[in-house]
């Protein structure tokens, strides 16, 4: 009678499959405790202090570029206190006495003792406060010989502070600044305005330039004028 030998293969597969069931049971366990109680959490912490460490090293830079920062930032000063692209006052007022000053300062130099190049109106001329940059405007009114008007608009328009010169027209005409001495010469009349300082700003070369002021009504057209606008 012959005899069945067992099959011996059977506890093999049935080791390996407890086995890969316990591994599988170990992963379960640690997707749904280990992981989300302690594995996530290290990792966050680990992300916090790589942070802390890059804005560390930041900092770290910045402090050691600091001093040449601030050699540059006072140069940057120091140029700019030498050119101010804004008007020094502090209002308009003060601004606008500020502008006829330095226009009749302007004028006395190019023709000193006003002999041929002398102011015959000047008035402030109210600017509407919406714009960014506030605008202060004088109307100005000459009566020049022609190298004494370029001599004059020059020094305004390169000077310190920054002036502009809008609306610009001239008139040619006859004239005579001494008794008995007439000379041709031209009836000049423009806006002169710059702007005000914003209030907490600091004016540096890096600073937006400001906008073109508001054109004003250009004064009628008269006979044989020049409209030099």
């Amino acid at each position: 009678m012959a005899l069945v030998s067992p099959d011996r293969s059977r506890p093999d597969r049935d080791r390996w499959l407890a086995l890969g069931l316990l591994l599988a049971a170990f992963l379960l366990a640690y997707l749904l405790l280990v992981h989300p109680l302690w594995t996530a959490p290290m990792l966050e912490v680990q992300d916090r202090i790589d942070s802390a460490r890059e804005r560390e090293l930041r900092v770290r830079t910045q402090l050691q570029q600091a001093p040449e920062i601030k050699k540059g930032l006072d140069a940057a000063r120091a140029q700019q206190s030498q050119r101010p692209g804004f008007l020094p006052e502090a209002t308009s007022e003060l601004a606008t006495a500020g502008l006829v000053k330095r226009l009749e300062t302007v004028v006395l130099e190019a023709s000193p003792g006003n002999r041929s190049c002398a102011i015959t109106n000047r008035s402030p001329l109210a600017q509407p406060g919406s714009e960014r940059f506030a605008a202060v405007v004088v109307q100005v009114r000459l009566s020049c010989g022609t190298p004494e008007l370029a001599s004059v608009l020059y020094a305004l328009e390169s000077g310190t502070p920054r002036l502009f010169v809008e609306n610009l027209n001239v008139l040619s005409m006859g004239y005579s600044f001494m008794p008995g001495q007439s000379s041709a010469g031209l009836d000049v009349s423009f806006d002169l305005y710059g702007y005000l300082r914003p209030p907490g700003a600091w004016a540096s070369p890096l600073s937006p330039p400001p906008p073109a002021a508001p054109a004003s009504a250009p004064a009628p057209a008269m006979p044989g004028a020049i409209d030099a606008n």
